[in-house]
């Protein structure tokens, strides 16, 4: 198989399993870190070459036109989670979060499309989350930024189609890749949301303990890659099939309840 891949992220959880899984599967794999020089070996994924990459920084973005060039599929997955009441989420972490979570990958996506369409073949996946379709108080950043990844990926996919070049969204659930002890939490000493927030994170760190591995992710997204046309979305882990079914069954407002007490939130 001739192709190069390139995954963000790729040194831990589910873009190190992304970036092993496809190259047991033939592809060129180019891997990215912050600083590919200080990473451990368990956190290399055999057959992977590391490039450096700051998604914060618009240069070193830019660095990276000539590798994306040649690439013929494109894995956003690096991201940051965050999590804290609207009120009190400070508009420097806010912008950050953007930058990372949104800004970033779409200038990826810009540097990458000249080169697919032109070779009439390509692949985008954005890493996004279930929150985006079902979203849980004291999450509004994540889930905002989550849900504008996956509305450039919808609104920019027949774009590109006519050419061979192909935009989808991989949803995970939980996921038990230690996300949660890398989340950034913002709230107020004396906040008054301070005792849901704190029910809220209990309930969230226990579900992506139990949750699916990355593994289980990397699989679906290699099935997505591997598509003839792949699907708009694909959602994996939480019971995706039975939520999705039961949110186009059940009204919103009981979706919602039901989501929201799954987290200890009763209001």
């Amino acid at each position: 198989m001739d192709r190069t891949a390139l995954v963000t992220g790729a040194s831990s959880g589910i873009g190190r399993s992304t970036a092993a899984a496809l190259v047991a599967r033939g592809y060129r794999v180019l891997g990215t870190s912050r600083d590919p020089a200080a990473l451990k070996p368990e956190q290399r994924a055999d057959g992977v070459e590391y490039l450096a990459l700051d998604l914060t920084d618009d240069a070193s973005i830019e660095s990276l036109a000539p590798e994306l060039a040649g690439v013929d599929v494109l894995v956003n997955n690096a991201g940051e989670s965050q999590s804290g009441p609207i009120e009190e989420l400070p508009g420097e972490a806010l912008r950050r979060l953007f930058q990372i979570n949104v800004f970033g990958p779409v200038r990826l996506t810009q540097l990458v499309l000249p080169g697919m369409r032109e070779r009439g073949r390509g692949r985008v996946v954005m890493v996004g989350s279930m929150l985006a379709s079902f979203p849980l108080a004291y999450r509004s950043a994540y889930v905002a930024s989550k849900a504008a990844i996956k509305g450039f990926s919808n609104g920019a996919r027949h774009e590109l189609s006519p050419f061979g070049v192909w935009l989808t969204t991989v949803e995970p659930g939980s996921i038990a890749t230690g996300i949660s002890e890398r989340r950034t939490e913002y709230s107020a000493g004396n906040s008054p949301y301070r005792d849901d927030l704190a029910t809220m994170l209990a309930a969230l760190n226990r579900n992506e303990r139990d949750g699916i591995t990355a593994e289980r992710v990397a699989a679906t997204i290699v099935s997505a890659i591997e598509a003839p046309r792949p699907k708009a979305r694909y959602a994996v882990g939480s019971n995706a099939p039975l939520v999705f079914g039961l949110r186009r069954l059940l009204p919103g407002g009981l979706v919602e309840k039901i989501m929201h007490r799954k987290y200890g939130l009763s209001r």
